[in-house]
């Protein structure tokens, strides 16, 4: 097994146990507002331990970065960046769209390159795992972003940031691609937006509002099942970034860059 298999490996069985600490905490958690909007339950820090430990024991040389105040540079090859809780105002509605996210970036001179993605959707027990360059599989099937390359044709999704005020730009390229579209939604998941548009149940997603544990893991995911990651603009992907957008393919990339540009 390559290293690469193995933090794949170790990335799948992470994002399970973190999964399983969730569902266990249904119904009993306690819950704490970072800010306004914002908010953190004792299940956030309960998932994100369990996916500490399960890299620790693999991977004790390798960098930490999440979500929940997760900050250890150990000098290694790899980071994981960690959402233990992605859509955490779901988790707390009892609204069943949430997920773990789990993305590895091999570090190199140039910069972090996205190497693993792992997203894990508890309520579905639905694994979405890629390596870079290698397969997607949800569930181990092989999966593949859909074919859509027309914008009329295409079921898009958004994040519109929190508390955003009518005349926000994000508020208006919302509004601005709602008859421009086959539908545009808001979910409160990055990680099962990204982790769709990889399935084709989704043809496409955009946001300016995402920090890198929320796209980490995703992004591996849309690459390696054939769709295409950007910027907003049409410009490069980057996952330090807060400017995404992954389509099914280049064609539709290029149509939704165009008309957001124009909202």
């Amino acid at each position: 097994m390559s290293d690469l298999d193995r933090i794949a490996h170790t990335a799948a069985a992470a994002a399970r146990s973190a999964g399983a600490v969730l569902q266990s905490f249904r119904g009993r958690f306690e819950i704490e507002e970072k800010g306004p909007q914002d908010l953190v339950t004792d299940a956030d820090l309960a998932a994100q331990d369990a996916v500490v430990k399960a890299i620790a024991d693999a991977f004790p040389g390798h960098d930490l970065f999440g979500e929940e105040g997760l900050r250890e540079e150990r000098g290694g090859d790899y980071r994981w960046t960690i959402d233990p809780l992605d859509g955490t105002g779901n988790y707390v509605h009892g609204f069943p769209f949430y997920a773990v996210s789990i993305g590895v970036e091999r570090l190199t001179d140039d910069g972090p390159v996205p190497a693993v993605g792992a997203v894990f959707d508890p309520s579905r027990d639905e694994l979405f795992l890629a390596t870079a360059g290698g397969e997607a599989m949800l569930n181990d099937r092989p999966m593949k972003a859909s074919a859509c390359t027309t914008l009329p044709r295409a079921f898009l999704m958004s994040s519109i940031p929190r508390d955003s005020p009518p005349d926000d730009p994000a508020v208006r390229r919302f509004t601005h691609m709602l008859n421009r579209c086959e539908t545009v939604q808001r979910s409160g998941s990055a990680a099962l937006n990204l982790a769709y548009v990889a399935c084709g149940r989704l043809d496409g997603y955009w946001s300016t509002s995402l920090k890198p544990w929320d796209q980490a893991g995703g992004a591996v995911l849309v690459e390696a099942a054939g769709g295409v990651m950007r910027a907003i603009d049409g410009g490069p992907f980057r996952i330090a970034e807060p400017n995404l957008l992954a389509c099914s393919s280049a064609a539709l990339a290029d149509a939704t860059a165009a008309e957001l540009a124009n909202a």
